[in-house]
């Protein structure tokens, strides 16, 4: 892939670069078979579509399998602390809101000890992409239930089955604010790519989370809806404007009584295109997008897609404001005097 575009750092400089611009000279260390192969390969096939010089790109992780992404990513980078990443990113953007900051994160890393970071990185509209590699288990620590996990789900840690209720990650995301919501999966290499450049490209707290295979300690974890023999019956991919319509024969389709979803047949008792949900990604209110990340199987199809693109103040914007309007309204700071100024004495 070969892209020239103009950089959004400076609006004039054009970039050319190609995949291999952003290949380290790292090996990567991942088991054969694993899922992080493919994310890493569509992040690399993308990040040149962007026109951002390599130099004012960050991917920041934390612990876990994802966390060694990073390093095989030729731009700047950190391996930060468990479930602190976006901490980190949300610093570095605030300092330095010019830069394009990618953060990479687990379901482990990011729902259990990083829970309270995702929210409030979330909340604030921080403006990086956060990418949760979601492959349903502990895979560094050789396969623990994770947030994600199964009820009932069988490990090294729950052998007589998790007692825990898993989390729904996408549900979270909406419930904290985030203003753009998707989900991918690792084998499906162009939605990923197409997904990828769109968080890309948003300017806010991107979060999408990506189903990935743990082919070691939880193989097969999204494979009843994943496969391809049985994808376009089990799942429903998502397109802003259009009515949700899924199936091998385009003929299934998600309308809803009351408050919730249901599959219908169209064509049957009367039902036709105008009686499906019609999905609206760029909806203020994330109602809809809070019910479609709700929906699973075997119940429903799983929503893959944009599930929310919205438009508000970033982080950085709201922080510039206020230093901008503390300047007009006291002048340019003075750090030594603001030390000696005040509420100060002398210790003899």
């Amino acid at each position: 892939m070969t892209e020239q575009m103009t950089s959004p750092l400076d609006g004039t400089a054009p970039i050319k670069l190609t995949r291999k611009d952003f290949v380290s000279d790292q090996e990567v260390r991942w088991c054969p078979g694993c899922g992080d192969y493919s994310i890493l390969a569509q992040t690399q096939k993308v990040m040149p579509d962007f026109g951002v010089p390599k130099e004012n790109i960050v991917f920041i992780s934390g612990i876990g399998c994802s966390g060694r992404l990073p390093y095989y990513m030729n731009t700047y980078g950190f391996h930060t602390i468990h479930g602190r990443a976006p901490t980190i990113a949300t610093g570095l953007k605030a300092s330095r809101p010019d830069l394009m900051v990618w953060v990479i994160t687990g379901d482990g890393d990011a729902l259990s000890i990083g829970g309270n970071h995702l929210l409030h990185s979330m909340r604030r509209n921080v403006d990086f992409t956060m990418l949760m590699h979601n492959n349903r288990i502990y895979g560094l620590t050789k396969g623990q239930t994770s947030p994600t996990s199964e009820f009932g789900k069988r490990t090294k840690s729950t052998p007589l089955g998790s007692v825990d209720r898993p989390i729904m990650p996408l549900t979270i995301a909406l419930a904290a604010e985030a203003t753009f919501v998707a989900r991918t999966v690792d084998t499906h290499t162009e939605h990923i790519q197409g997904t990828l450049e769109k968080a890309g490209r948003h300017r806010g707290s991107s979060f999408v989370e990506i189903l990935q295979n743990c082919n070691i300690f939880n193989d097969g974890a999204w494979r009843d809806f994943t496969e391809r023999e049985v994808r376009d019956d089990r799942m429903l991919v998502l397109e802003h404007g259009q009515p949700m319509i899924f199936g091998k024969e385009r003929d299934k389709g998600i309308r809803l009584n009351g408050l919730h979803p249901e599959i219908v047949t169209i064509g049957e008792a009367g039902v036709t295109e105008a009686d499906l949900l019609v999905h609206d990604a760029h909806a203020d209110d994330p109602h809809l997008a809070l019910i479609l990340s709700r929906m699973s199987w075997p119940e429903f199809p799983v929503p893959v897609g944009v599930f929310r693109d919205v438009e508000r103040p970033t982080h950085s914007d709201l922080i510039d404001a206020q230093i901008e309007q503390a300047i007009e309204k006291s002048g340019e700071g003075n750090l030594a005097r603001a030390l000696v100024s005040g509420e100060t004495w002398t210790v003899e």
